[in-house]
């Protein structure tokens, strides 16, 4: 269950403050080489435990970039529940940045801001987010998350919950 809970209509009381923090997860090699055996990156930088233990400075292999970014949609469940929505939208990403690599093995949590709040036809926001990610040693990846935000009419409310996956609910 996420720690936040907003109502669309008090939306506007957040702008500019962090929301919260997700919980730290940490990335196995399991599941790195399971994201490269979804996406065919093969890299050995990725999944050769072997030649990453000699060749590359942290000894271990580094977390694909794209499975990195594919958790904001968990983290960000871990954080907000939006209350008071007709439905939400994924509106894309902006400005996403890798800031270093990740050694397999580290563990990760997102920050989560709302920076920017602009009406929208509709009757709902677009509602930008400001995320860092980061590790243990500090961020490694920042981004803006835009989300179409739309009011539900009376008696029509679909709360978005982490419970039923919020993610897929707005979605990312």
């Amino acid at each position: 269950m996420a720690d936040v809970s907003i109502n669309i209509r008090d939306i506007k009381d957040y702008i500019g403050r962090e929301i919260g923090t997700s919980k730290w997860a940490e990335i196995t090699q399991s599941r790195v080489t399971k994201f490269a055996e979804a996406t065919g990156d093969f890299q050995w930088v990725h999944v050769d435990a072997e030649q990453a233990r000699t060749e590359l400075a942290s000894g271990r292999t580094i977390v694909h970039n794209y499975l990195l970014l594919s958790l904001v949609p968990k983290f960000f469940d871990q954080i907000v529940t939006f209350t008071g929505l007709e439905f939400g939208l994924n509106r894309g990403a902006e400005n996403i940045c890798f800031l270093k690599p990740l050694p397999t093995g580290s563990k990760v949590r997102i920050r989560l801001k709302l920076s920017g709040l602009q009406e929208a036809t509709n009757e709902g926001w677009l509602a930008n987010f400001h995320i860092v990610m980061e590790s243990e040693d500090g961020p490694i990846l920042k981004m803006a998350l835009v989300l179409l935000l739309v009011a539900a009419k009376k008696n029509n409310v679909h709360p978005i919950s982490a419970d039923q996956h919020q993610g897929a609910a707005i979605g990312l």
